[in-house]
């Protein structure tokens, strides 16, 4: 575990409450979703195919209590660890164990390790699939309005090749560092908030002035709108909702960057959770639905009814492809076959209650769409390459994304990564409704297993520590923990007695699942096998009167079985000058100890973290620390080879 690693690379601390909270109210983005998701809750269907939106508000009421329960827990747990660093959900499930157990260390195959490991595929599945299901909406949101004003559909290609240059934009932006992506928040929040008031007192408007003499309401009243109907429904509503309310633990893999994290980071947890979704999501969707009435039209495409089937045509009828034909829908059918129903009832709000504006109406809250998708897709990613290179740095990804960029500070080298990754998800989610729904229930299956984990490891964290509370650290991770299994099941059961679209849906969710965990199953189990039996050579030149304790630090940690040591002199960048200023005139060498330990792979960081403890006195000439590989090792009298011989 690498607790202060990011800032003894020059990370500053820049970030207070706002930023943190802007940052992670960015990544709700409730501008960007009310556009995006409102088409795929209206579409959504139980396993009977009967229509769930109905309880579309009380579904994200549901998803909303799920984020309470596992935000507080969050909260918690930022606040015993401030110290976490960028892989702070990873850091969080080792140190729970660590303390619990009243270990120093993770071993290869310890509790610690793999519930760390479990966490850190989970936030994968969730952060790293995320930003490919909004750059596919920011594409299929370019085409609309594209349609809007040629009556041209783009192709997929098209959307797919939008989506490319949308990702490179924004890992641009991610690239150059978390003080303009948190400016570029605060903008984008402003922007989302105002376009939003505005659109939802319209929409109240609409409905209490009736300006086209509706009769047939989708929702007989407000009660209507926020009533319970179907418990199969509000399950299939929630399970899509969680998209628009993942966000508020984003600021934990923020910690190096803000400014006491151990008060500002549960703070803007629940800040952000707060004012994004209950004062945003509850009251813009109340509206949204409030105003839907048969004046709201579409074009459906569906299958033509069969005629009778003649003798000996019968069986060949059972077979052939469905002939299909296009109908006229209203009301909450009409949003189910828009691919922007937000947009659609912009165009009735700007030519019936605003001055006959409809379409500049909707090209105006458009933007500000493109503007929240932008803000939210910055947001997921930071966080994403964060998590990513602080497992890195822990050793247990590649180690080329833990590279920080010299200036900027950030993790670039996984910035480039997920930009491509990003770019093959979203081109799933152009082609079809249920793709994008599909690369949608991978992300939001992945945001379960990692909020419910958070949830076990806030108990386990806390259980034997005298401020233990029963309600903080059992009842409230428990209901989370509940809640978040249930929306898992909820998945599993649509891809088991649902419609042909809700399998396809939940089958794309589950090759995507399945996939990464078969890949990280395989890289664990190789890298497990490595840092058990591999073999490192630890050199380190360093003060000789320093020596001593460090090995008395080394033996107590149990990291020594032996070591050599060899009386050196030389000199380092101040050219063997014993006071600190600028480097002497004439070269010097000083005296100096070498000492060389060999040990296995696992214990590499470990030691060079004890070694910077002792070692480091904060002045010229402390030394340096260097690892070579070992690749073979021989115990003379007993012929023992490998770890055996050390």
């Amino acid at each position: 575990m690498a607790e202060s690693r990011e800032n003894a690379l020059g990370i500053v601390p820049t970030i207070g409450l706002m930023g943190a909270s802007m940052n992670a109210m960015a990544l709700i983005a409730p501008g960007a979703f009310l556009w995006i998701t409102f088409q795929i809750q209206a579409s959504a269907t139980t396993p009977a195919g009967i229509s769930a939106a109905p309880d579309m508000w009380f579904g994200i009421l549901l998803a909303l209590i799920l984020a309470l329960l596992t935000a507080l827990s969050y909260a918690q747990l930022a606040k015993l660890y401030p110290e976490a660093g960028f892989a702070s959900c990873t850091y969080f499930a080792e140190k729970a164990f660590l303390d619990s157990r009243k270990e120093k260390r993770a071993m290869p195959h310890s509790l610690a390790r793999y519930s760390k490991l479990a966490t850190g595929w989970a936030a994968h599945l969730f952060y790293w699939v995320y930003p490919g299901v909004m750059v596919a909406t920011f594409a299929i949101l370019v085409g609309y309005v594209y349609t809007a004003f040629t009556n041209q559909t783009l192709s997929n290609a098209s959307l797919t090749f939008i989506g490319v240059v949308f990702a490179a934009i924004v890992g641009f932006i991610a690239y150059k560092g978390i003080s303009g992506s948190t400016k570029t928040n605060i903008v984008i929040n402003i922007i989302q908030w105002v376009a939003l008031t505005v659109f939802s007192l319209l929409a109240l408007y609409y409905r209490f002035s009736n300006p086209e003499h509706a009769t047939q309401w989708a929702f007989s009243g407000a009660m209507d709108v926020v009533k319970f109907h179907d418990f199969q429904s509000v399950l299939v509503e929630s399970t899509i909702a969680i998209l628009i309310l993942v966000g508020f633990e984003s600021s934990t893999a923020m910690a190096p960057e803000t400014k006491n994290p151990e008060t500002t980071i549960p703070k803007a947890i629940l800040l952000a959770l707060i004012v994004q979704c209950v004062f945003a999501y509850m009251f813009e969707y109340f509206c949204a639905n409030f105003m839907i009435s048969e004046k709201l039209t579409g074009i459906a495409t569906v299958p033509a009814p069969v005629a009778a089937a003649v003798s000996g045509t019968a069986a060949a009828a059972s077979t052939a492809a469905p002939v299909m034909i296009t109908q006229t829908v209203t009301g909450m059918a009409a949003a189910a076959n828009s691919s922007a129903p937000i947009g659609d009832m912009c165009v009735a709000l700007g030519n019936h209650v605003l001055p006959g504006v409809g379409f500049a109406f909707m090209l105006t809250i458009a933007a500000t769409v493109i503007i929240a998708v932008l803000g939210t897709t910055l947001a997921c990613m930071n966080t994403a390459v964060r998590v990513t290179s602080g497992m890195a740095e822990d050793r247990e990804l590649p180690e080329f994304l833990a590279f920080l960029h010299p200036k900027n500070k950030t993790p670039h080298t996984v910035i480039g990564v997920l930009v491509v990754i990003s770019c093959v998800i979203a081109g799933i989610g152009v082609q079809s409704v249920d793709g994008l729904t599909g690369i949608t229930l991978a992300s939001n299956f992945g945001t379960f297993i990692l909020y419910g984990l958070v949830c076990i490891w806030t108990y386990i964290a806390y259980k034997d520590r005298p401020d233990f509370s029963i309600l903080k650290h059992v009842l409230i991770p428990f209901g989370g923990l509940v809640l978040n299994a249930l929306m898992c099941a909820g998945i599993l059961y649509l891809n088991m007695t649902g419609t042909a679209d809700n399998k396809i849906e939940a089958e794309i969710c589950f090759y995507i699942a399945g996939g990464w965990a078969l890949l990280s199953f395989v890289y664990i189990m190789i890298t497990t096998v490595h840092k058990n039996y591999g073999l490192k050579m630890v050199q380190a030149i360093i003060r000789p009167d320093n020596l001593d304790e460090l090995v008395d630090t080394l033996t107590s940690e149990g990291l020594l079985q032996g070591m050599t040591v060899t009386e050196v002199k030389g000199f380092g960048r101040q050219r063997g000058a014993k006071v600190e200023g600028a480097p002497a005139e004439k070269i010097k060498f000083l005296p100096k100890v070498r000492v060389e330990i060999l040990v296995n792979e696992w214990d590499v960081e470990h030691v060079m973290q004890v070694m910077q403890k002792v070692l480091n006195t904060g002045k010229f000439g402390d030394g340096k620390v260097f690892v070579f590989e070992a690749e073979e090792v021989l115990r003379i009298r007993t012929g023992e080879v490998g770890v055996a011989a050390v």
